[in-house]
């Protein structure tokens, strides 16, 4: 399923007519509308203009689409700030309050914006809510967006204080359990606690967590009252939010899709490339500069369907340059196609394009559309075409599972202790997280993102790239499971309030594993050291952990100086350094074999990916490339030979 976003209002009406015929004609079959409208809908408090939504609405369902309600809340309008300047957040970073002018202009501390926003979800719930045009609804836009997560307001103070009050009781707790004595920070009472920011150095590492948790509940909170608005007044319609990358919501993501029925997802593979491999080489980074990596589209796919628990959707696929990122190039011929069918095969039901036509004016007049300004067809219509006759050439199910039997255990939580503690300037989660996905992809392998948690048992292989904060459970969980577990360095080395683990790390993963983590370094990754696994040299780079081993265990690795590096006992490993993806690839390689998992070796800038009966191979190269294992089925699309930026789907052979 295919489709658009669009914006009546950006137009004159007369084009509305002629543009829902042309998207239906091009294979689009869902319209998103009215995610930044506030401000057309209710011109002034109370004073609302409903009758162009409406027209846009039936000339829409009169073509033959459906549509995509969205809560305007992304964009208050100006007389709401002026009415209450306290919706305004504050810059955590400088102290000062974020202006009107843009977007997502809210603190979600902000009594005032939290019944407003409610107010006006509920008031386009009731209008719309059974209308029989509009199949769904969209929650904001895009949360976290910005760094707008996080607030430095007086009302976050105080909402913060009543937070701490209601986790940890008396204060005496709290400092207890946060290790207040330091640097004489002991609290007499919970009205003293202050934000961790704007301080002459680093702040308490609990105080900094404790924060993060804070805010992420304040995300969630309104975000539930907003689908429990749309619930009670939309019935029989799916709920589904646009998330931008897990990483960047700085919110516990599992938490905040757990009441939607779906998962939405912003896929920008250029502009989110050209940000997260800024610091790279050119040689590494310009074979991918209008592609973006192979592996870091489907990495933001996997996580978004394992959130989710279930498929997802693309609420915005770009379609050309975008205008945000630090450079903004164009996607190579056929990106748009492959990246559709890439979403697909990672557990899409729909792709829907961003957006209909490029905006001729403000911010996001650089941000190309599947239109130009001038209403030609800009260079992704042929790609969406083709999408959508080969769909109905390969008729996959949008019921069909992705089948995987190897799982990263992934939480925000993790990301938050390596963000208030790097260790070291180069240690970053997501790119720890992404090396660690990668290697298993460019074996073949399928990977779920789960949580501590989920379901162990359909799974082989659990990896834990970064696991800091593991309680009982967890523990007891994996006892039971019958998957070979893999820890990355930090893993178990903090108790829940950011302390040590009393026994050393990696602490209670030593009911698994009995080693010690009797210290740490982090080096500059231009000074990286060897480290030897079966035969082979591989690098061992910024982090590295100094390990106490047992003799029951097995050293799998070793550092340059002949210690271990990546320990073994039973169905437990433990990785003690950052290494290479030559490293992980050939470690992983080996346990997939030991756990009788299917796997291959793929050319570079190719990768595979199973959903159901099919199976996807993608060629991310600037050359044709051949699929190494001709013998798995049919090719029903493509062919084993793949061109450039080419697409080939296989109908597997039932064994």
């Amino acid at each position: 399923m295919l489709g658009v976003c669009y914006y009546p209002e950006h137009w004159p009406e007369s084009m509305w007519a002629q543009d829902a015929k042309e998207m239906r004609e091009l294979g689009l079959r869902y319209v998103r509308i009215g995610e930044f409208a506030w401000s057309r809908i209710e011109a002034n408090e109370g004073a609302y203009t409903f009758e162009w939504l409406d027209r846009a609405i039936e000339t829409l369902a009169n073509a033959g689409l459906e549509v995509i309600m969205c809560t305007p809340t992304a964009t208050p309008p100006k007389w709401l700030i002026d009415k209450y300047p306290d919706i305004l957040p504050v810059d955590i970073n400088t102290g000062t309050t974020r202006g009107f002018g843009s977007r997502r202009h809210y603190d979600f501390s902000s009594k005032n914006y939290f019944r407003e926003a409610m107010r006006i979800s509920e008031v386009l719930a009731k209008r719309y809510g059974e209308h029989p045009a509009i199949c769904g609804w969209q929650t904001d836009n895009e949360i976290a967006c910005h760094d707008t997560t996080h607030s430095g307001s007086v009302a976050a103070k105080a909402a913060f204080q009543a937070w701490c009050k209601a986790r940890y009781q008396s204060i005496d707790k709290l400092n207890s359990e946060w290790g207040t004595v330091f640097w004489s920070m002991e609290y007499q009472n919970f009205e003293q606690i202050e934000l961790p920011i704007l301080a002459v150095t680093e702040t308490h590492p609990a105080h900094q967590l404790a924060y993060r948790r804070f805010s992420s509940d304040q995300v969630i909170s309104f975000h539930n009252r907003m689908i429990e608005i749309i619930r009670q007044y939309a019935p029989n319609r799916f709920v589904t939010h646009n998330f931008i990358p897990m990483v960047d919501t700085q919110t516990d993501n599992y938490a905040l899709a757990e009441n939607l029925d779906f998962v939405s997802y912003d896929n920008y593979p250029l502009g989110r490339s050209d940000l997260f491999f800024a610091d790279k080489p050119a040689e590494e980074f310009k074979p991918y500069m209008r592609t973006g990596h192979p592996d870091f589209a489907s990495y933001d796919f996997d996580q978004s369907r394992g959130i989710s628990k279930k498929n997802f959707w693309i609420m915005e696929q770009q379609p050309g340059p975008v205008n945000w990122a630090h450079h903004n190039p164009r996607p190579e011929k056929g990106m748009v196609r492959l990246w559709s069918w890439q979403a697909f095969a990672h557990g899409a039901d729909c792709v829907c394009y961003f957006r209909w036509r490029q905006a001729p004016f403000a911010q996001e007049q650089m941000h190309a559309g599947v239109k130009r300004n001038d209403n030609s067809k800009a260079a992704a219509w042929a790609e969406i075409e083709q999408m959508r006759d080969e769909l109905t050439t390969v008729n996959f199910s949008i019921e069909a599972p992705v089948q995987a039997r190897v799982a990263i255990i992934s939480g925000t939580v993790n990301q938050w202790v390596s963000e208030i503690e790097r260790q070291g300037d180069s240690y970053n989660h997501q790119r720890t997280e992404f090396s660690y996905y990668s290697a298993l992809r460019q074996l073949g392998l399928a990977v779920d993102f789960i949580s501590t948690d989920s379901d162990f048992e359909p799974y082989d292989l659990i990896i834990a790239p970064c696991l800091p904060i593991v309680d009982d459970t967890f523990i007891k969980k994996c006892q039971q499971a019958s998957a070979h577990f893999v820890f990355g360095p930090r893993s178990g080395s903090k108790t829940d309030e950011l302390s040590l683990a009393p026994n050393l790390p990696p602490g209670k993963l030593q009911t698994l594993l009995p080693i010690k983590v009797l210290s740490t370094e982090t080096i500059r990754p231009d000074c990286n050291e060897q480290m030897f696994y079966q035969g082979n040299t591989f690098e061992s780079r910024c982090w590295r952990e100094e390990l106490s081993v047992p003799s029951g265990a097995t050293i799998v690795a070793s550092y340059h100086d002949d210690t271990p590096a990546v320990v073994r006992q039973g169905k437990t490993t433990y990785v003690a350094s950052l290494t290479c993806d030559t490293f992980l690839i050939s470690l992983f390689e080996s346990l997939a074999n030991e756990c009788a998992i299917p796997n291959i070796r793929l050319p570079k800038d190719m990768r595979i990916v199973h959903r159901g009966d099919i199976a996807y191979v993608f060629n991310y190269a600037s050359y044709p490339q051949e699929f190494p294992d001709q013998n798995m089925g049919t090719f029903i699309l493509g062919q084993a030979q793949l061109n450039a930026f080419d697409v080939a789907v296989i109908k597997i052979n039932k064994t």
